[in-house]
């Protein structure tokens, strides 16, 4: 039951492969606060930069339409023609900062995490169309966090307007007498006031939010022990599985290396820990190691050279530098050429007398 339970809880931070899979199925960590400060943010910029050049040739235009209504053509060509070219030249003045602000808006969205196209999100889904689920949407913790979260703003907010405007209480009730380019710089001014005292309490709001958000996700992706197991099965394999075919691996290798103990020229053991075939032949620059192994491999290795009357010769020392510095098919490293020479030297020695014996 313990471990059951311990199971059910997720308290292990979530993998890179967790993290990825979230991500692509377009679960990610995203601020609505964060995006509404990067639009603030541009709507301010845009104001503060194209306004005054915008309005102006917003004036100008419509400025045109009075002076040369009696010239606006009325038959349709002529209309046609005059809403594409106003059009054309509405879109040229507006263009730039209605670009400027679809930018800042894309790098809200950008800015807290990677580019994102994936149509999981989309996919219907019995829960986003089932009464109980919305219901128990709309009481959620997350529901309630929103709501306060919207009370507090619109409150906030409320107060910044109130704390701007009302010093300019009396400017406000003159200013419609005043002529437009002064109403319009005016009003262009008070905007601002506003703007950035709302952009810099919705700085704290949205980084608080960020973090918020962040974390909240970052708990949800937490695995349980159980989860983190299994998905470790399914990346890397079944340890067991594993096991079996690392053991399968080493019996085809040492099969291998069994069947090429015949071909050694001489077996270098402990004499009963280490056991090392080595095969040298004219015209090879150093002796090759066929096969090594300790223990029962070791005694194995014996067996099968005795039965195959390769020679055994008993060097301690040798046997084992040979088995730690040399691995299968590889040559014996120079440091030991002097060692293994005088037992290959000793071997064929021996087989000349067996020769000359049986002669």
């Amino acid at each position: 039951m313990a471990g059951d339970s311990d199971d059910s809880e997720k308290t292990e931070d979530p993998t890179q492969k967790r993290l990825k899979d979230a991500h692509d199925k377009g679960d990610v960590p995203k601020s609505q606060e964060v995006s509404t400060w990067f639009t603030l943010a541009g709507a301010t910029l845009m104001i503060a930069i194209f306004a005054p050049g915008t309005a102006e040739s917003l004036g100008n235009l419509m400025k045109g339409f009075l002076e040369h209504s009696h010239q606006i053509p009325a038959d349709g060509l002529g209309l046609k023609a005059l809403w594409r070219d106003t059009g054309e030249s509405v879109a040229l003045i507006v263009g730039v900062p209605l670009l400027a602000l679809v930018v800042m808006a894309v790098a809200g969205n950008l800015i807290q995490h990677q580019p994102l196209l994936t149509a999981e999100t989309i996919k219907p889904k019995f829960s986003k169309v089932s009464p109980a689920s919305g219901f128990k949407r709309l009481f959620s913790s997350d529901s309630l966090v929103n709501f306060a979260k919207g009370v507090i703003k619109i409150s906030v907010v409320g107060a910044i307007m109130v704390a701007v405007m009302w010093p300019h209480r009396d400017e406000t009730e003159i200013m419609i007498f005043a002529d437009e380019t002064v109403i319009l710089e005016e009003a262009r001014v008070l905007i601002l006031q506003l703007l950035a005292a709302i952009l810099a309490v919705m700085t704290v709001v949205a980084a608080a939010d960020f973090v918020y958000q962040r974390n909240k996700w970052f708990n949800k992706q937490k695995m349980s022990l159980r989860e983190v197991k299994e998905e470790y099965k399914q990346t890397e394999g079944d340890p067991q599985v594993k096991g079996k075919i690392r053991q399968l691996r080493m019996e085809r290798s040492r099969k291998r290396m069994m069947s090429a103990v015949p071909q050694a020229t001489v077996v270098v053991t402990n004499p009963t820990h280490y056991a090392v075939a080595l095969k040298y032949e004219d015209g090879m620059g150093a002796p090759l190691c066929l096969a090594k192994g300790t223990d029962a491999t070791a005694l194995k290795i014996r067996e099968v050279a005795k039965e195959n009357e390769i020679p055994v010769v008993e060097n301690p020392p040798l046997a084992r530098a040979l088995y730690a510095t040399v691995d299968i098919d590889q040559e014996v490293p120079e440091e030991h050429f002097k060692a293994v020479a005088e037992v290959i030297g000793f071997v064929f020695r021996m087989r000349k007398r067996a020769a000359w014996r049986s002669q």
